[in-house]
């Protein structure tokens, strides 16, 4: 199944880690995917008493909220007359978003881009939740590197090759996230908000690796 292959997990991961190190480098020093660093820095600016630096970081998370919703309503069974193909339909609406972000000049409010930015990582999020049949994560890290290490020590300590596969996958979305998060902050220091582009690229390639595996799929039963 093209949305659990590990080859669409690469390109994700790498995109999740492109727009963190976008957001953050290029938009005011927010996170657009990793709530969790934004909840801490809200906290942080709320004991110091800055509650106009508290929103900034509240905002973002708010649009995350919204977008799980989102992401719920479309994987509903009854929409899946309107929406045939909820993954590619998810990645198209990713494309269009960032394309149109890559046009806001950073003399806009930094606000625009991190809460659409926000709202389509988490349906990314929401929508692609499995590699090869285990729970993943395409916009953050820290449950992927829980998971690599707890199978890297069941293949070690019990022989379990099926865990070895699992944790070299696991390893390679981690790598692919901190070498989006590198391109991230490299492009975006030296292009400026253009950058967003190349994730609009990545993300094309991955609507490509989708027709590409149907393509397959259906040579395939041509030929039984």
């Amino acid at each position: 199944m093209t949305s659990e292959s590990v080859e669409l997990g690469i390109l994700l991961a790498i995109v999740g880690g492109f727009l963190d190190a976008y957001t953050f480098v290029g938009r005011g020093g927010v996170f657009a995917n990793a709530q969790t660093g934004n909840v801490v820095l809200m906290g942080i600016e709320a004991a110091a008493g800055e509650w106009e630096n508290a929103v900034l970081y509240a905002v973002p998370v708010l649009a995350f909220i919204v977008g799980v919703v989102v992401a719920e309503i479309i994987k509903k069974p009854s929409m899946r007359l309107l929406i045939p193909d909820t993954e590619r339909a998810v990645l198209i609406l990713e494309i269009a978003v960032l394309f149109i972000i890559g046009f806001i000049p950073y003399t806009s409010p930094n606000m625009m881009v991190t809460v659409a930015i926000s709202f389509v990582a988490a349906i990314q999020f929401s929508v692609f939740r499995k590699l090869v049949g285990s729970p993943y994560n395409t916009i953050a890290i820290t449950g992927n590197l829980r998971s690599s290490t707890q199978e890297a020590y069941i293949a070690v300590t019990r022989k379990d090759y099926k865990s070895a596969f699992q944790a070299v996958r696991f390893s390679m979305i981690n790598l692919s996230f901190l070498a989006g998060a590198i391109l991230g902050g490299l492009l975006t220091s030296f292009i400026g908000v253009k950058a967003v582009w190349i994730a609009v690229i990545i993300l094309i390639c991955s609507v490509i690796l989708f027709s590409t595996d149907e393509c397959k799929h259906k040579s395939a039963h041509v030929e039984i």
